[in-house]
């Protein structure tokens, strides 16, 4: 036991990163007390400061660039201040990934809108979508809401979770808090929004930047096991039709996996944006979200079992 003991102890970020996953499954951080709360506050009111109508498309993407690297170059250097007045490393680390996860609050989200969507209740859908999404969702039909649902689904726990704990991998905890600012502000300045066409095209291009290997890994594993013929075939033929690379290997493998149609229009601040159509020809019911909720839950957790050991042999390399 002993030995164990000793073994486990070897290996600090490892053990920091058990800890952060059951704080935050014991302890979750609310969200209207949540740091980030405050930050995509903060994002919006310098948004509207610098971010004016008269400017030119490149003047705006400019002032986009500077803000972003404002606020995430501050928040990086107050990090690295902090972390000179710490005791235990780990416990430092443990904390930054405890308030970068955001796992509990996707499977809350997620349960929440499927039973609300098995009742056919369109109202408390719409209100569950809104606050999870940029897009305007009142004019939604049933078949819509289901859609955007499992596209919420996969990208919420794609990167509040699988994004969240491969940046931990790279970057302890640093890397685990300051992607999630990165995700957080992509979203605030999304280009979708016709306000922030030019001036959200940075951190959207940045964020792209940032997903493209955790998405893709978290596709791969999705696409392993059960139809993986299919969900490989889809990732092959039209992963790199979405708007993002990342993104759209994690929808088109999902799927094409569970023969589900993705994509397709979606209304922007009144703008009917043409998005392309991904996976097979079945529209998502309550049964398909629950489906999408149980392969995920499984998947994420192989995932941070093989971070696990990726991690303890990393350590026992070093």
């Amino acid at each position: 036991m002993n030995d164990l003991l000793a073994l486990l102890n070897q290996h600090p970020t490892l053990l920091a990163m058990w800890g952060a996953l059951a704080l935050h499954w014991l302890l979750p951080v609310p969200a209207s007390f949540h740091p980030l709360h405050t930050w995509q506050q903060l994002a919006i009111q310098i948004a509207l400061r610098v971010n004016q109508n008269t400017d030119t498309p490149r003047q705006r993407i400019l002032s986009g660039l500077l803000a972003w690297s404002l606020m995430w170059l501050t928040v990086l250097v107050l990090l690295v201040a902090f972390y000179q007045l710490v005791w235990f490393d780990s416990l430092f680390h443990l904390v930054l990934l405890w308030l970068a996860l955001g796992w509990k609050e996707s499977r809350t989200f997620s349960h929440q809108f499927i039973q609300a969507y098995g009742r056919e209740d369109k109202q408390s859908c719409r209100e569950l979508l809104a606050l999870a999404l940029n897009r305007k969702t009142d004019n939604l039909s049933l078949l819509g809401l289901g859609k955007a649902c499992a596209e919420t689904q996969l990208l919420s726990y794609g990167r509040q979770v699988a994004g969240v704990l491969f940046w931990y991998a790279i970057a302890g905890g640093f890397g685990a808090i300051l992607y999630r600012l990165a995700v957080s502000l992509a979203r605030c300045w999304s280009p979708s929004r016709s306000q922030f066409q030019y001036f959200g095209l940075p951190a959207i291009r940045i964020l792209a930047t940032l997903d493209i290997i955790p998405l893709r890994l978290l596709a791969v594993v999705i696409s392993l096991g059960q139809n993986s013929r299919e969900a490989f075939r889809g990732i092959r033929e039209q992963g790199e039709n979405w708007q993002l690379p990342g993104p759209g290997w994690l929808l088109t493998a999902t799927g094409h996996k569970l023969q589900l149609a993705l994509g397709g229009p979606a209304v922007y601040d009144s703008n009917k944006m043409e998005r392309p159509r991904l996976g097979g020809r079945i529209a998502p019911a309550a049964l398909h979200l629950s489906q999408i909720d149980r392969l995920l839950q499984q998947r994420l957790w192989s995932w941070v079992m093989m971070q696990s050991l990726f991690m303890f042999l990393m350590g026992s390399l070093l």
